[in-house]
């Protein structure tokens, strides 16, 4: 038998330079980068990425106070896609819809807060917070989204480092392929920018982007590129059987044509390219499509010297020959690095391109690296292409994870 079809039918987002998907590919038409400085605590100034959406458009004061910032950014995202999707969701069987949400860290947060708390009176526990503990859990903001929409399918967070976001896509694919469920709420969220831990972690391994100007501060594969700038966000989206869309239907942004997941199994933190050009020879291979087939590709590139440098020699193994009509860009240069919402934010800033035609740029590129120089990057400006049909979208993560994810026009 075939594997069912499945199709994305909604998108909810909030990213650090856009609240809804048509603004968010607005910002990346035209530019506008939404990093900027914020005050991390023991460490000043620092460069990042915040979001600005509003938290109360879908929980109460008092469930902002209970729960956490991950949780609220799944929550908002949730709720924006199902409103997208146009599905009845009251209507849908809760214990048939599943919620699959990438993540990269959780909870570092929520204990940085208590343990600087209690530092004011001399580590006294008892003004340790009781809801510490179901904050921090792994699976808090699947569990948080499940509480808002009453859903009693399985939710629950993929660890997956910076792969996640793409992580989260793939499994309720499978979920749905098995019949675990009938209706997917999956993507990838990230807190990251509110963790001190995070920023001193890069900051140890001179990782961290410095910039005097803070919407040039990432740059991906410009030779001055110094580092990675931190950010949140996230991206939901609603998965569904093709039958399924189709007999209520709904608008089909996309069908899930491949994906792969592997390991590097050689290093901590380096990235392997090798072990990544496999990973999207895989993809590939199960999608039916050749390199040649793909007019999208979007980087995963952080803006690391010697990491740029790895995805690049694994993206020229790929499609460095005989690739006329792929269009290689990335979406860090103008949000910084969103962890494990990176992949399903840079997915959707380029699902549109299905419908304008346009591949928009990687930014910020003023003297192109020669060792990250590749047939079709679209640098600063946006381009026009003869079609687009395909996506394919790269994740890679610490420890070794690589993840992609390929998507095509929706043909009936």
């Amino acid at each position: 038998m075939k594997p069912a079809r499945i199709v994305i039918t909604g998108i909810g987002l909030t990213a650090p330079n856009g609240n809804t998907l048509a603004d968010f590919r607005h910002s990346l038409l035209n530019g506008v980068s939404g990093v900027s400085r914020i005050e991390v605590r023991h460490m000043g100034q620092q460069l990042a990425g915040v979001c600005t959406y509003d938290p109360l458009k879908y929980q109460k004061r008092k469930e902002l106070r209970v729960g956490t910032r991950a949780g609220s950014i799944s929550i908002y995202c949730a709720r924006e896609a199902l409103a997208d999707s146009g599905v009845a969701f009251d209507a849908l069987p809760k214990d048939r819809v599943g919620i699959y949400l990438g993540c990269t860290e959780h909870g570092n947060v929520e204990t940085e807060n208590e343990i600087h708390n209690i530092s004011k009176f001399a580590y006294d526990t008892k003004f340790w917070s009781h809801y510490h503990n179901p904050r921090t859990v792994a699976n808090n903001p699947a569990g948080e989204t499940s509480l808002n929409l009453g859903v009693t399918g399985p939710a629950y967070t993929l660890g997956a480092a910076c792969a996640a976001g793409n992580l989260g896509l793939i499994h309720a694919t499978q979920m749905l392929r098995l019949r675990e469920c009938d209706f997917a709420i999956c993507g990838g969220v990230s807190e990251s920018s509110h963790t001190f831990g995070i920023f001193a972690g890069f900051k140890s391994q001179n990782a961290l982007a410095t910039h005097e100007d803070a919407a040039k501060a990432s740059r991906p594969f410009d030779k001055a590129r110094n580092g990675i700038v931190i950010s949140e966000g996230g991206c939901l989206y609603t998965l569904e059987r093709l039958e399924d869309a189709q007999a209520r239907g709904a608008k089909i942004y996309a069908e899930i044509a491949g994906y792969h997941v592997n390991s590097d199994a050689s290093d901590y933190v380096l990235p392997n390219p090798t072990r990544q050009a496999e990973c999207v020879r895989a993809a590939l291979g199960r999608s039916g499509l050749a390199a040649r087939d793909i007019h999208i590709v979007n980087t995963h590139a952080t803006a690391t010297p010697l990491g740029d440098i790895q995805e690049c020699e694994a993206i020229r193994a790929v499609f460095g020959v005989d690739c006329p009509e792929t269009h290689i860009n990335n979406t860090k240069s103008f949000i910084g690095h969103a962890m494990g919402a990176a992949g399903a934010l840079e997915l959707a800033g380029n699902l549109p391109s299905f419908n304008d035609g346009i591949v928009h740029p990687s930014i910020n590129v003023d003297d192109l690296d020669p060792q990250c120089a590749l047939p079709g990057l679209v640098l600063n400006t946006p381009r026009a292409a003869a079609r687009i049909d395909t996506i394919l979208n790269n994740s890679f993560g610490m420890l070794g994870i690589n993840s992609t994810l390929i998507v095509r026009r929706f043909v009936a």
